[in-house]
């Protein structure tokens, strides 16, 4: 069986330097939550038990609150954190051997936030990205900004990309080739804009074109702005000898042109606040649609303009993923909603091979590794299943404070990020193994 495009097309981008990096940006290396290469036989031989007591080769306290994914580079751990309040705004480095804090800088303060329309976000949501040398993080209108990894001096900063994101700001940082991609869905404005990553300067800048009517499905009117926002981070993806941005918003699913904002094609749906991210394989994006008329489909992305029905190969209505995003393993999809139900599907059909409820509530996206798949739930459950056409669960293990951010690999171990802690969990298990010793 063939390479999933999306696979490839990182690989080639990352080049060689994906193999200095673990975990460069959110759901990893090829943005879509594999921890090992692909087409790599050799296993990882991440944890399979841990708890609290076990297998936690360090637990470093994160001062405030965040919920973005850290990323890896250098032996280095970075991730934001921001005050409860939303007043002031932070960027950490962690020592990957030893948790130890190197840097914990405060980059913005605001001295009016807009109040969280809801008790889910926080205010560093969205997680960085890390290239050799240097990390970007943002905090949405809050502030974007670009540091040293060696002295930890900030090399430029952006404080005037305005949006209301009103439930607070949730898409993460792009990299392609030279420019730095935000993502800007609130309820007053919804747009994408394109940074030269060396200076901060703004290169482009793409309004979204949905048809907004601010209406629910069934008639009635949407929460002041819900209908217009979104929280969804794009990929990048390999079509016809060209490079399409795949981004999902409210009321539409985009591609654009990454070299100059264009947009290429546009396939309107009913939803709106999604952040669950795309996926791209077997010649098809695979996107979630987000609250309101919630779906998953599977569409064929060679087309320019409105995507017309039957470029749209299947769809579904049931356990479509609203904040965790799909896992693409093979020719099975894995859907993981809020509720922690988990759906297995034939990536091509959309044919079902088993539903089964796991426990818990989820936003933390899952990981795949070693034929297992690592669900983690905000309760501070962590579930591992086989990634086959049977459920099976080969394990569950807990930690305190309970998960938001999805995870990163270093290695292998597995760098975790609860409500207040950064863990790493390693074992002395040998790769291609069933348990821990």
């Amino acid at each position: 069986m063939s390479l999933p495009h999306q696979l490839i097309l990182g690989f080639l981008l990352l080049g060689a330097s994906v193999a200095q990096a673990d975990w460069p940006e959110y759901r990893g290396p090829w943005a879509n939550g594999h921890a090992a290469a692909p087409g790599d036989p050799k296993p990882l031989g991440l944890p399979l038990a841990w708890s609290e007591t076990e297998h936690v080769q360090w637990k470093t306290p994160i001062p405030e609150r965040g919920w973005s994914t850290p990323v890896i580079w250098d032996r280095q751990i970075w991730l934001t954190a921001a005050t409860e309040d939303g007043r002031d705004f932070s960027a950490l480095c962690v020592e990957a051997e030893t948790g130890k804090v190197l840097c914990n800088e405060k980059l913005f303060h605001c001295a009016t936030p807009e109040v969280l329309g809801n008790s889910v976000n926080c205010y560093a949501s969205p997680s960085p990205v890390i290239e050799p040398g240097r990390v970007f993080v943002h905090f949405g209108s809050y502030g974007t900004a670009c540091l040293d990894t060696k002295d930890f001096k900030v090399l430029w900063q952006r404080t005037d990309l305005p949006c209301r994101h009103f439930r607070g700001p949730g898409s993460s940082l792009v990299l392609f080739k030279e420019l730095l991609i935000l993502t800007m869905d609130g309820i007053d404005v919804q747009y994408l804009v394109a940074l030269d990553k060396q200076t901060g300067r703004t290169v482009w800048k793409t309004d979204r074109t949905a048809d907004w009517n601010d209406l629910l499905p069934d008639g009635q009117p949407a929460r002041a702005g819900d209908m217009r926002k979104a929280f969804c981070t794009p990929i990048f993806i390999d079509v016809a000898g060209g490079t399409q941005m795949v981004s999902v918003g409210s009321k539409a699913a985009y591609a654009y042109d990454p070299a100059n904002g264009r947009e290429l094609w546009k396939l309107k749906t009913e939803g709106h606040s999604i952040a669950s991210r795309p996926l791209y394989g077997h010649g098809l994006v695979f996107l979630a649609t987000g609250s309101g008329k919630s779906e998953f489909l599977a569409l064929h992305p060679e087309v320019r303009g409105e995507v017309p029905g039957s470029n749209v190969v299947w769809r579904t209505t049931r356990g479509a993923p609203k904040m965790a995003s799909p896992l693409l393993v093979d020719d099975l999809l894995f859907l993981l909603a809020e509720n922690g139900v988990m759906r297995c599907l034939e990536a091509t059909t959309g044919n079902e091979f088993w539903q089964e409820r796991i426990g818990g509530e989820y936003y933390a996206s899952p990981l795949y590794a070693d034929g297992l798949i690592y669900c983690f739930s905000q309760e501070g459950k962590a579930t591992v299943l086989k990634a086959g056409r049977k459920f099976e669960i080969m394990a569950t293990n807990t930690l305190a404070d309970g998960f938001m951010a999805s995870p990163a690999v270093d290695g292998r171990a597995l760098i975790l990020r609860t409500r207040k802690h950064l863990y790493r969990i390693a074992s002395d298990r040998s790769p291609g193994t069933d348990g821990d010793k």
